[in-house]
């Protein structure tokens, strides 16, 4: 299986399993607390912490982005060359 085809699964076993439990399709007695106050709100809660995880993930790694001297050394190699050729053409630089 590929790796969107597991998660597309679990996604369809979760969602399968928590609408079983909100609209009390299982014989299972929760609390009055759980049923009433967390599993209307518990999407939203995944939403939001997936979203602050994404964003956290997303920072740290444009904070621990490494550079690249040697790109770096390509490219001004590559831009001299630019302003070179352009020059040869009579446009001044």
């Amino acid at each position: 299986m590929t790796r969107a085809t597991e998660a597309a699964t679990a996604i369809g076993i979760l969602g399968t399993i928590y609408l079983a439990l909100l609209f009390q399709w299982l014989p299972i007695t929760l609390p009055p607390t759980i049923q009433e106050f967390i599993l209307p709100v518990l999407p939203w809660w995944v939403l939001v912490t997936f979203g602050a995880y994404s964003l956290g993930n997303i920072g740290y790694h444009v904070m621990t982005f490494r550079d690249c001297p040697e790109a770096y050394d390509e490219l001004q190699v590559q831009i001299s060359q630019a302003q070179n050729d352009l020059r040869s053409k009579g446009i001044g630089l």
